[in-house]
């Protein structure tokens, strides 16, 4: 079967990139012939499919601000309708050219905006086509522009045979936005754990700070992540991770802020930062503020709110309201920051770690990254709320009753608190305990989500 998929980004680095070329080669080893339009000017091998990058120029829409090699990248709103409309029809344009070259018997896009829309136009009703909802697109642009973008997204989703979206939230929140008019065509479909890669084993380490030598910081590597890497030690430490882009909306403040309360309570525990994103330096100025005490240095990123990575000014309210109860002595521990890693550089790092943190304070879609952490047997604590919050349900069977309140938090003025207690009970359960419970989050994991 020809299958052609419109994703228009990279296929490396965030959630939806790394869905589409995962898809991609999954089809692309059934036997498939794979027809992928991305924007990834050095794709990675995929067997069995071909990769087209549609001239758009250098103008790259994206959801949230950030950095593209080899791109202006610019938020959908900042964009003017002419801007738009250009953008639109060259991706009409190649995926025309590409529907005459090879004729496809079915067709995928992504997101609410502009995937669905562009396939409508440009597979002119020839060839069926489902659309697959990530989350970003809906929240980011749709939802709070749906004047303007709401009749690009109802166009694109009309024209869908199905919608697949990742968890019930996604669903209601896509019903909400754009209409009950989608409801019949809505499929619930939760992207899959690689199980043969996440897996509990962290021998893996070693290698993986072996293939990062030479690193050269490209798309938002870091230069310095081998030394970081090599430097972890399970049997001596008790690593936790954060795995995810670097920007406001992710909550990796209020995990920042919680560590000084876990060091001192688990003083060989150690977190590693994995990400890339606009608001990469705060992160790092907080993170020095934070283990040094500096409270005032703290008040000072929070003050600025998502003004760092190109947002508006505003202060983070969450962290303010710890920074305004911060307890005498607060300061201390080790936070590392490794910039992006590659999604396959990730199980190693997840099996060596003990907990893994997934503090968004913005809606998503699905807990990728939780299901991935849980399969290699860390505890994944998750904000309680949106997609994050159907993960740790479908986890909390592999947990005592008494243990279930682990896997989550709330998200609110106690995140802080809440997310240092959950760390500090995890690492100071008893070893056996702790293992047992590892190994269950593991099978269970594995068992839902492979």
């Amino acid at each position: 079967m020809r299958i052609l998929i419109f994703h228009g980004y990279l296929l490396r680095g965030t959630g939806s990139n790394i869905y589409n070329l995962e898809l991609a080669r999954a089809l692309g080893a059934l036997g498939h012939e794979v027809h992928l339009l991305c924007q990834d000017r050095d794709p990675p091998d995929i067997p069995g499919a071909t990769v087209h990058n549609p001239d758009i120029g250098n103008v790259l829409p994206v959801y949230v601000q950030d950095d593209y090699e080899g791109f202006e990248a610019r938020p959908f709103s900042a964009l003017t309708d002419a801007e738009l409309d250009f953008y639109v029809e060259a991706n009409v344009a190649a995926v025309r050219e590409v529907v005459d070259s090879v004729a496809p018997d079915l067709a995928l896009a992504n997101h609410a905006v502009m995937g669905p829309a562009i396939l409508a136009r440009g597979l002119g009703g020839e060839v069926p086509y489902a659309a697959k909802i990530h989350g970003s697109a809906l929240e980011y642009v749709v939802r709070p522009d749906p004047g303007r973008f709401g009749p690009w997204a109802r166009e694109g989703l009309r024209g869908a045979s199905g919608i697949l979206v990742g968890s019930a939230h996604t669903a209601e929140a896509l019903w909400e936005v754009l209409g009950e008019e989608f409801r019949a065509k809505t499929v619930l479909g939760p992207p899959g754990v690689d199980e043969e890669a996440f897996r509990p084993d962290a021998r893996g380490l070693p290698a993986l700070a072996g293939r990062l030598e030479g690193v050269t910081g490209a798309f938002g590597g870091d230069a310095g992540a081998a030394q970081v890497i090599a430097a972890l030690d399970p049997a001596e430490q008790r690593i936790v991770s954060y795995v995810g882009k670097l920007i406001v909306s992710k909550g990796v403040d209020l995990l920042v802020a919680a560590w000084p309360l876990v060091a001192r309570a688990v003083p060989d525990a150690r977190l590693v930062v994995v990400g890339f994103g606009g608001y990469r330096e705060a992160c790092e100025e907080l993170a020095r503020a934070a283990t040094a005490g500096d409270v005032a240095g703290m008040r000072a990123v929070a003050a600025r709110g998502r003004e760092p990575e190109g947002g508006p000014p505003g202060s983070l309210s969450f962290l303010e309201a710890f920074l305004d109860v911060v307890p005498e002595g607060y300061g201390g521990g080790q936070i590392d920051f490794t910039g992006r890693l590659e999604h396959s550089d990730l199980p190693p790092l997840l099996a060596a770690s003990e907990a893994q943190v997934v503090p968004s304070t913005f809606p998503e879609a699905f807990g990728m990254v939780a299901a991935e952490a849980a399969a290699c047997g860390a505890l994944p604590v998750c904000a309680r709320h949106s997609g994050l919050a159907e993960v740790s349900a479908a986890l909390e069977p592999a947990l005592p009753p008494e243990r279930r309140h682990l896997l989550s938090f709330d998200r609110g003025p106690e995140a802080v608190w809440q997310i240092a207690a959950r760390l500090v009970e995890w690492l100071r359960m008893p070893v056996a305990e702790r293992e047992q419970d590892s190994g269950a989050l593991a099978a269970l994991a594995r068992e839902r989500y492979g």
